[in-house]
């Protein structure tokens, strides 16, 4: 009897042991690749600055990704591929000058910051890259060079430009349809906010729709036909008083409800104009898709950032 359940342990290990190496050998037959595409636009900065992002950063956020032998194995290569897809969606190095130039100092800025709180690069990824680890000494050769960057452009800002800035001929139009409009200037500001995390200062204007709905407490959900919209500037370096104020113009964002037309996106359709010759974001409509699941992060305020705070 003895013998009997011996030969029956052995056999269901074996039986497991067979099916945790058939499992194995499938996950990494169908283990995903990394391509690296062209480099099209290199990132261009001082020697220093550029060895320290292409050692902390370009593994994911460049089509020079190199992968070493244990980025391969599945189960974690599944991993590695998606984080470099989405660190690529973010920003990509080799592709640099396909930003326009006032969001590559946003971008900048986003990076610093992120690596000053210690989530880039990503600590997983630090753990088991320990090069790519990022020193207080070199923190600090990035950190000047995002602000000296900050005090040549922005020393005044470009606020004048746009105001003497000749209208364009045309309309600009994001691809889901959406038109930029100059009409926003004269709404009320319903809302200002600060982000250190990527050197940006924004102000926010909402149409007599949103205002009311704002006013009435009425945002879940907004009514159809109110519109807000978001007008980010680069932020200047703090001057001596610890002050910080707007630079350049860096893009207006503006959110459309019209719960029949973007149904697929909650109801919002969104809508980013860059730089001053305001180009539309997104190559395809699918850019709405990444604009709603970064806000579900606001689903109780009906997707929306922002807002002002409720009086109690």
């Amino acid at each position: 009897m003895n013998a009997l359940k011996r030969n029956t342990y052995r056999n269901v290990a074996a039986l497991l042991a067979g099916v945790i190496f058939t499992s194995f050998v499938v996950l990494q037959v169908n283990s995903p690749k990394i391509e690296n595409p062209p480099v099209t636009s290199e990132f261009h900065g001082p020697e220093e600055v550029t060895r320290i992002l292409k050692r902390s950063c370009y593994d994911c956020h460049s089509n020079e990704t190199n992968l070493r032998w244990y980025d391969k194995v599945a189960p974690f290569s599944y991993k590695v591929a998606a984080d470099v897809e989405e660190a690529r969606k973010r920003f990509n190095f080799s592709e640099w000058d396909s930003i326009p130039k006032a969001e590559q100092e946003g971008k900048l800025w986003y990076i610093v910051n992120m690596i000053d709180a210690g989530k880039m690069p990503l600590p997983e990824y630090a753990a088991t890259h320990p090069s790519a680890k990022v020193t207080p000494a070199e923190l600090t050769i990035l950190k000047n060079y995002v602000t000296n960057i900050s005090r040549k452009h922005y020393a005044a800002g470009d606020t004048a430009a746009i105001i003497e800035k000749t209208k364009v001929s045309h309309v600009p139009t994001s691809i889901n349809g959406i038109r930029y409009f100059d009409d926003y200037k004269n709404w009320k500001v319903i809302s200002s906010t600060g982000r250190p995390d990527n050197g940006t200062s924004r102000i926010i204007y909402g149409n007599d729709i949103a205002v009311k709905a704002l006013e009435e407490n009425k945002i879940l959900p907004w009514p159809d036909g109110a519109v807000i919209v978001k007008v980010v500037w680069n932020s200047q370096a703090p001057d001596a008083d610890g002050n910080v104020k707007p630079g350049n113009f860096n893009n207006i964002q503006i959110m459309v409800r019209d719960t029949k037309k973007f149904a697929d996106t909650e109801g919002w359709g969104f809508a980013r104009f860059s730089g001053l010759d305001l180009k539309p974001y997104g190559k395809t409509a699918s850019f709405a898709t990444s604009c709603i699941n970064c806000h579900q992060l606001a689903k109780g305020t009906g997707f929306v950032f922002d807002i002002p705070t409720q009086a109690k």
